[in-house]
C-alpha cells in the first residue's frame, strides 16, 4: 500500500473515532471520576473506571474537544477495556513514548491509537492526543482512584502532571 493511501487510512481511521467515539457518556457505576482541561486549546475530558478486581471493568468520557482529543479517548477507552490497572498503566507510558518520545516502542499493545504517532509531527496537538491518557494515569495512581478537576500543564509524562 502506496504511503499516501495509509495517511488517508490513518485519518480515516481518527475521523471516525472523532464521529462515532466508542465509550462515550457516564457511568452510574463509576468508581473513578476525573475531569482534566486542555487550556492550550479548551478540551474538556470527564473520564470515569469502573474498577472491578484491579481490573477496569467498564469505561467512558465525556466533554469536548477537538478531533484529535476526541478520537483518542476513544481509541485509549477501547484499548484498556478489561485490562488490569498495571496493564492500563503501562499503556499510558507507552503511548507517551510513542507521541514525545524518540525511543522505538512496540505499539501493538495500543491497538487504533497507535495511528496517532504522527501527531508528534504537530506539537499543538499533542497536548489533545494526550488528554485522555493523562486523565487515565492520573485516575489510576490516585489511592482511592478519584481527581480533582485540573489542567493539563505539560505533554511531558515524566514531570509527574
Amino acid at each position: 500500500m502506496g504511503l499516501s493511501r495509509l495517511d488517508n487510512l490513518y485519518r480515516q481511521v481518527i475521523l471516525d473515532h472523532s464521529e462515532h467515539p466508542h465509550h462515550h457518556g457516564t457511568l452510574d457505576g463509576a468508581t473513578s471520576d476525573i475531569e482534566l482541561r486542555n487550556p492550550t486549546c479548551g478540551d474538556v475530558l470527564q473520564l470515569q473506571l469502573e474498577l472491578e478486581d484491579d481490573k477496569i471493568k467498564d469505561i467512558a468520557f465525556s466533554g469536548e474537544g477537538c478531533t484529535i482529543s476526541q478520537a483518542s479517548a476513544s481509541m485509549m477507552t477501547d484499548a484498556v477495556l478489561g485490562k488490569t490497572v498495571a496493564q492500563a498503566d503501562n499503556m499510558v507510558e507507552v503511548f507517551s513514548e510513542l507521541i514525545v518520545g524518540d525511543k522505538e516502542v512496540n505499539t501493538d499493545i495500543l491497538e487504533d491509537a497507535a495511528v496517532l504517532e504522527g501527531v508528534k509531527q504537530f506539537p499543538a496537538r499533542i497536548k489533545c492526543a494526550m488528554l485522555a491518557w493523562k486523565a487515565l494515569h492520573k485516575a489510576l495512581a490516585s489511592d482511592d482512584h478519584t481527581a480533582e478537576i485540573g489542567e493539563l500543564h505539560s505533554h511531558d509524562s515524566k514531570e509527574g502532571d
